[in-house]
């Protein structure tokens, strides 16, 4: 993790909700398969805090083998690309108006100052949730407030109803808060296409004296 987060992170762990989560978590990696890999749990806070300008909030990591690496949405160097993303680049593409990297390893954003966050940062394979209610959500809504107390210009992509969840944490009145449905096949044609997030991300940057987002 980034020297910037350490002394919130470390504030964290010494909360009792979270000492209670990392002895459940101690025991599931012992006795299940849990993903990411241990070692990239907490991946999304190598990026500046600092330097964070968008934050993208996911659910939970992929459950299937390979893919998880501690960024939301994003996944690991080769793996297939998932079909959220695939419709994240869709819009992309289309909001620009031009061809995009569609890489699905999002590290690329994440060293631009995109917070790249799920909610909840573990899963048990093959699982989906199931690492829900478990003292993560408490951990992401902090890491938001402590965001937000910085007051600084800051774009958040709230996609689908977890992520939404968020919205009245963000009291800061220099955030710009997007919203709309998650891009999952599932939902995506119910107001994730034609949201327009990424150029209204960048136009806003730009008025407050940022560099862009090479989405």
């Amino acid at each position: 993790m980034h020297e910037s987060w350490k002394p919130f992170l470390n504030s964290e762990f010494a909360q009792p909700y979270f000492k209670e989560l990392a002895a459940f978590l101690t025991e599931a990696y012992e006795t299940k398969t849990i993903f990411p890999p241990k070692q990239f749990v907490f991946s999304a806070f190598k990026t500046n805090l600092n330097d964070v300008k968008v934050v993208i909030i996911g659910q939970d990591p992929y459950h299937t083998p390979g893919i998880a690496h501690g960024l939301s949405f994003s996944v690991q160097p080769g793996a297939k690309i998932p079909p959220s993303i695939l419709n994240i680049f869709k819009e992309i593409e289309s909001d620009l108006g031009r061809e995009v990297n569609r890489n699905p390893y999002l590290q690329r954003w994440a060293n631009q100052g995109v917070l790249l966050l799920n909610k909840v940062l573990t899963v048990e394979a093959h699982l989906a949730g199931s690492h829900w209610g478990k003292g993560w959500e408490t951990f992401t809504e902090n890491v938001i407030r402590h965001i937000d107390a910085a007051d600084k210009p800051i774009v958040y992509m709230l996609w689908g109803r977890h992520a939404r969840e968020i919205k009245p944490l963000i009291k800061s009145k220099n955030a710009l808060v997007l919203e709309a449905a998650h891009p999952s096949p599932l939902s995506a044609h119910n107001g994730f296409f034609g949201c327009k997030h990424f150029s209204k991300a960048n136009e806003y940057l730009r008025a407050n004296n940022l560099t862009e987002v090479n989405w």
